[in-house]
């Protein structure tokens, strides 16, 4: 029997339709990530880890990955290393992922990016680690100091991060300039950027950098004035735009705050309390100058002697008579938390047990703590919140309240309670 030509048309367009479908079919299966299309079941916490860039690698980072970066993920890749004791981890067998073009690992990162937005922080979070496996950690292998300590993390970062949002909107959108970094020093071997906060433990930290960028083997053999006025350690504001941008997208940057009046009033006792070649020539002769009325031509002289409240009138002036200086800026002002996005906020106040987590996070020598010592002026004690009140017991109620409205946002961004009862 003849088909007509009609019917024989029909046939191949139904015929080729059925190829091109079966065809089509093939090629998606071929082209799925077998990682992805297995089930991602076990017990406890899933980690998703993303591949670690090569230290010699110099790519423009996104800023979506230090907005996904937390400091779980950390804990996980130092448990193998630097495990606490009563701690244990298990990594079960993984199969080799097959290898993918720079295309089709981009593309995928960019999956796992949107779906991590979309989970809880504790059930997937990225991680650097130098294979694509899931890590799974049973729900007794965490100490309890430790998950303590990393839930404190999460806290601060989510309290800074809503600051600001709420006050500072228009942060994320400015690029960062060389200014932004200026107070940012970089540590290239163990890939740290640390923000000095002055009168926040600074002169230790750098002390730590100078240990881990291996130029001095203990913080107890490197003196004040090398912390200070060496250049052993690079700031981030020396390299050129995309050497910053690479450190910025791929060390981790932490910073250390203080209780902000606490901070002032270590920062006054230290400049004008003391002998100073530089604050009270500088500093002590404007103010004196401006806010003490019948001052002596000794004191005018020398800058010496300047009082807690005249210090906090220049503090408070809008046309002070000497610009600002880093020991008693906002910690806004000289770290931009609203702009960079810091992977670790630690506090003077938990510093020990702050600054060694931070240490066992990024594989830091055992031997390594941070040090005790006091810096400057060793014989006198450490200001705290007891001092501090009697401090600002100089002060009227309008000036604290000024006071704390100066510092107010650094109150707001780093959890700080108001320190007298009659703040509004």
């Amino acid at each position: 029997m003849t088909l007509r030509p009609g019917t024989m048309r029909l046939t191949c367009m139904f015929s080729s339709i059925l190829l091109f479908g079966a065809a089509g079919l093939l090629l998606f299966i071929s082209l799925q990530d077998p990682t992805e299309l297995a089930p991602q079941q076990g017990p406890g916490i899933k980690f998703n880890i993303r591949p670690q860039q090569p230290h010699n690698d110099h790519p423009l980072g996104s800023s979506q990955d230090g907005d996904l970066k937390t400091f779980t993920e950390r804990v996980i890749r130092d448990l193998s290393s630097r495990t606490p004791r009563d701690l244990h981890m298990r990594v079960p067998d993984q199969p080799q992922p097959h290898p993918k073009t720079g295309a089709q690992l981009r593309l995928l990162q960019r999956r796992r990016r949107l779906l991590i937005k979309k989970m809880p922080a504790a059930v997937a979070i990225p991680a650097n680690s130098s294979s694509e496996t899931f890590v799974r950690l049973g729900t007794q292998a965490l100490d309890s100091h430790w998950l303590g300590l990393h839930q404190s993390q999460q806290e601060r970062k989510r309290v800074m991060q809503e600051a600001c949002a709420k006050y500072r909107a228009s942060s994320s959108r400015r690029a960062i300039t060389p200014r932004h970094v200026s107070r940012i020093f970089v540590e290239d071997r163990h890939r740290v950027l640390y923000c000095e906060v002055p009168k926040a433990g600074c002169s230790n930290w750098k002390r730590v950098l100078m240990v881990l960028a291996g130029l001095a083997s203990s913080t107890a053999d490197i003196q004040h004035n090398t912390v200070h006025y060496g250049s052993a350690l690079k700031r981030l504001d020396t390299f050129d735009r995309q050497g910053i941008l690479h450190r910025l997208s791929t060390y981790t940057k932490m910073l250390f705050v203080r209780e902000p009046f606490e901070r002032l009033v270590s920062a006054f006792r230290d400049k004008f309390e003391h002998p100073n070649s530089y604050y009270h020539p500088v500093f002590g002769k404007a103010i004196l100058a401006r806010y003490r009325a019948n001052a002596s031509r000794e004191a005018l002289r020398t800058g010496s002697g300047v009082r807690f409240p005249e210090f906090v009138q220049y503090l408070l002036d809008v046309h002070r008579p000497v610009g600002m200086d880093i020991h008693w800026d906002h910690v806004s002002r000289l770290c931009s938390p609203c702009l960079i996005d810091y992977d670790f906020v630690g506090k003077f106040e938990s510093m020990e047990d702050d600054a060694n987590f931070f240490l066992s996070l990024i594989h830091a020598p055992r031997n390594l703590t941070f040090p005790r010592f006091k810096d400057r002026h060793s014989q006198e004690a450490r200001t705290t919140a007891r001092i501090t009140h009697q401090y600002f017991a100089q002060l009227s109620a309008l000036q604290r309240q000024r006071t704390y409205d100066f510092y107010y946002m650094d109150y707001l961004m780093f959890n700080y309670s108001k320190p007298f009862a009659d703040l509004y």
